[in-house]
């Protein structure tokens, strides 16, 4: 097992090695999409076995270049960090493969110069580098490069509105980053070292007011990431703008790694839950008020983006209560919500192009144009409202459940508050359903007469332009062909959501797994004497 671990740092080098293979191939999309599916599918098999390696509770530390902890680099792999490297590289292949089947079917093969891939890849690179960082200095290195890769996508198309949401992903990214080196730059001084094995054992030696200075620091830089109230207001301005991969791809994936921070710090650097009380508060209020943001919605997209903000607050819950419980919970939660809420937006980009839109006013009778849409909807959204026996209220279970273990007048003020909000979860999901798939809508009822009277008006247009008739034409065929799903992109969504399904059919193994990562996080020697060299 020593051996495979030696090669995990493959999990960051293989997406930077394979973004610089799809950027020589830029004008070669076919290439491109092999590239890249072949370095997810070769990550996936190497994550696969770092997940098997370290099931038993093993945590391994893999220093970089031959410089000895704490002075040089190290690379750490835990059950945690194993469990979220590979939900993240399943989440990623299913969204590559939906969007490689998108590109497909509108004819991109010709096209300009692509950035997707290379950007793609970047952004892995840096997801997975954050997962596995055993200093801070690195953690934020991780950060930075999935933020840079994440602006190009998020602003693919250069539209207008694709630039204004972008430029507001940035400003606040920038925010929470110079936050972050600042609360670095802090450490170091108080500490000399920004090793978290070290900061592990330093930080019990500073008084009480410098270390809330530092741990309040780090809380925020990782709570704007994570997008908890109320630094949250971002988020559903600057998701549904994108295109339907990439804002799948960051809804599952970027939100999670700022979570990832905060229980790693929380559990690691500063034990003991001296700002839990205030946790518990910001979780409340990021569940109700992400809910009532989702409620106010017409667009699917925008509803789906207040609904991730607000279920964030159920992970944050499950940190703040901070027993072995309630941390396993949160763990299991983390990897439902990447997978539930992730299918959710690949639906949102199949009834987008389906329907021409994702406005839930406009659309109607989709059930009934598409059955098989409609069950890939209704499964994932009756997951992430808490229906029983899915992942969703196995999750909320064990959290709520460990919060009333430990008792006490704020922790029943947010068990009130979660269930309040499965419920309004629940009702958004069920107007989604009523409105945009039984609900009868004149324009559905004979989508084949909506095609023709459509052609019919383009036809005359064609036929009346001259020079542009060709270009036309073409969109004409786009047009026509929008309204019905390529195969790829529907098979991609169905894997993710079996791999939802999949989480409640093996929920027992699973649970037992997250017991004891939440024991190894507690704990902390394990990873403590994995990090520093012996004496």
């Amino acid at each position: 097992m020593q051996q495979l671990m030696s090669l995990a740092p493959l999990a960051v080098i293989l997406p930077i090695l394979g973004a610089g293979a799809t950027f020589l191939a830029r004008r070669k999309v076919r290439w491109q999409r092999i590239i890249t599916i072949g370095v997810l599918c070769t990550t996936l098999l190497l994550e696969v076995g770092m997940l098997a390696a370290t099931w038993n509770g093993q945590t391994y530390a893999i220093t970089i270049a031959g410089w000895d902890t704490p002075t040089g680099i190290a690379l750490v792999v835990d059950g945690f960090s194993a469990f979220m490297l590979l939900v993240s590289t399943v989440v990623s292949l299913a969204v590559l493969l939906f969007a490689t089947s998108q590109g497909m079917a509108d004819g991109d093969e010709h096209g300009p110069v692509s950035i997707f891939h290379p950007a793609y890849l970047i952004l892995l690179a840096g997801v997975s580098n954050a997962f596995m960082a055993a200093d801070l200095f690195n953690l934020y290195v991780g950060f930075e490069i999935f933020l840079t890769a994440s602006y190009v996508l998020l602003t693919l198309g250069g539209t207008a509105e694709r630039i204004r949401s972008g430029i507001t992903y940035v400003v606040v990214s920038v925010v929470s980053s110079v936050l972050f080196l600042t609360a670095i730059a802090l450490i170091y001084a108080a500490t000399g070292t920004v090793n978290m094995g070290d900061l592990a054992l330093k930080l019990a030696d500073l008084d009480s007011g410098t270390k809330l200075i530092l741990h309040s620091f780090l809380l925020i830089a990782f709570g704007i990431k994570a997008a908890v109230f109320p630094l949250s207001l971002w988020l559903p301005d600057s998701y549904p703008t994108a295109p339907a991969p990439v804002t799948a791809v960051f809804a599952g994936l970027l939100t999670k790694v700022g979570v990832y921070a905060i229980v790693r710090t929380e559990t690691l650097l500063f034990p003991g839950g001296e700002v839990n009380s205030v946790l518990l508060v910001v979780s409340a209020l990021t569940m109700v008020i992400g809910i009532f943001g989702a409620l106010a919605q017409s667009d699917f997209k925008r509803m789906l983006s207040f609904t991730l903000t607000s279920h964030i607050g159920y992970l944050i819950f499950g940190i703040a209560v901070g027993t072995e419980t309630a941390i396993a919970a949160t763990i299991y939660y983390v990897g439902h919500h990447i997978i539930v809420q992730t299918s959710l937006f690949m639906v949102a980009g199949l009834i987008e192009r389906r329907a021409g839109t994702a406005n839930i006013t406009e659309l109607g009778s989709l059930a009934r144009l598409s059955p098989a849409l409609a069950v890939l909807f209704f499964i994932p959204a009756i997951n992430l409202g808490g229906i029983p026996p899915f992942s969703g209220f196995l999750g909320k279970f064990g959290l709520l459940h460990a919060a009333t273990e430990q008792g006490g007048a704020l922790n029943w003020a947010v068990i009130a508050a979660g269930l309040l909000t499965s419920l309004l979860t629940l009702l958004a999901i069920i107007r989604v359903w009523a409105r945009a798939f039984w609900r009868r809508a004149a324009e559905a009822e004979d989508p084949q007469a909506s095609l023709v009277d459509q052609s019919k008006e383009m036809t005359e247009l064609i036929q009346s332009s001259g020079n542009q008739g060709p270009i036309l034409g073409a969109r004409l065929a786009r047009q026509m062909e929008a309204k019905f799903l390529p195969w790829g992109m529907r098979y991609s969504t169905g894997a993710l959501v079996a791999a939802g399904v999949a989480l409640t059919v093996f929920a027992g193994p699973l649970f037992a797994f997250c017991q004891r990562v939440a024991a190894e996080l507690l704990s902390r020697a394990p990873y403590i004497t994995a990090v520093l060299p012996p004496g």
